[in-house]
């Protein structure tokens, strides 16, 4: 009897510890050798130099001479604003479309070159917005710049510019290449006069840009050994 009574008891001493296991609450997860994914890391900007020239182009896109522009660009790894003529980008829409592509600034340079002194407010307006239209369509926004083809700035204009929602720009440095002085010309005159912060003219279209496109690489390796970086106009 007495060893029965002790088997009993045995048998309900280990009953006991098997229920309160069953009921004990799960312990913390084992860890994982994984690491924690790392947080993207925050893109940086390239900062803008501080010793700069801003190169534009006029008169463009041309069929012949942007292409070249563009590849001497890309060569100096060199950004410049193309001030375009709206009715050049209807007949080029994929050289606009390049040279946005490239990083350089599309801005408006009117429909047809008008000087913008000698209209009256319903053709400045349409000169405008067809180009803005034409640019919009190949890069998807709309030019904040105007630079009024002759550099013809007046009350009037301004006004209407701004009522436009746009801001006039000209330059400070002219490398006169229209006027097809000779390559050395052209380098001479850019390189003479230029400084920090100087807008530089030049054109890509327009005319025979011979001339421009010899005097480009020269001037780019002389402004670059100078320490001039470059900035594009967005106004």
């Amino acid at each position: 009897m007495i060893g029965l009574a002790m088997m009993m008891l045995v048998s309900a001493v280990i009953g006991s510890v098997v229920v309160a296991a069953a009921k004990s609450p799960a312990g913390p997860p084992t860890p994982t050798s994984t690491p924690p994914a790392a947080a993207p890391a925050t893109p940086t900007k390239t900062p803008l130099p501080t010793k700069y020239v801003v190169l534009t182009f006029d008169d463009g896109p041309d069929a012949t001479y942007t292409p070249m522009v563009l590849d001497i660009l890309a060569k100096y790894d060199a950004k410049a604003t193309f001030f375009e003529v709206g009715q050049n980008v209807r007949k080029h829409p994929e050289l606009t479309k390049r040279v946005h592509e490239a990083g350089h600034s599309v801005q408006n340079h009117t429909w047809t070159h008008a000087d913008l002194r000698l209209l009256g407010a319903a053709a400045f307006r349409q000169q405008i917005t067809s180009t803005d239209q034409a640019i919009r369509a190949q890069i998807g926004s709309t030019p904040a710049c105007l630079r009024p083809p002759y550099g013809g700035v007046n009350p009037a204009v301004r006004q209407r510019a701004k009522a436009l929602g746009k801001d006039l720009v000209v330059w400070t440095v002219d490398s006169r290449d229209w006027t097809k002085p000779g390559t050395a010309a052209i380098v001479q005159r850019v390189l003479k006069n230029v400084h920090s912060g100087s807008v530089i003219l030049m054109h890509d279209g327009g005319g025979n840009r011979t001339q421009t496109v010899a005097a480009l690489p020269t001037i780019l390796k002389a402004l670059k050994a100078q320490g001039y970086g470059f900035r594009v106009l967005t106004c």
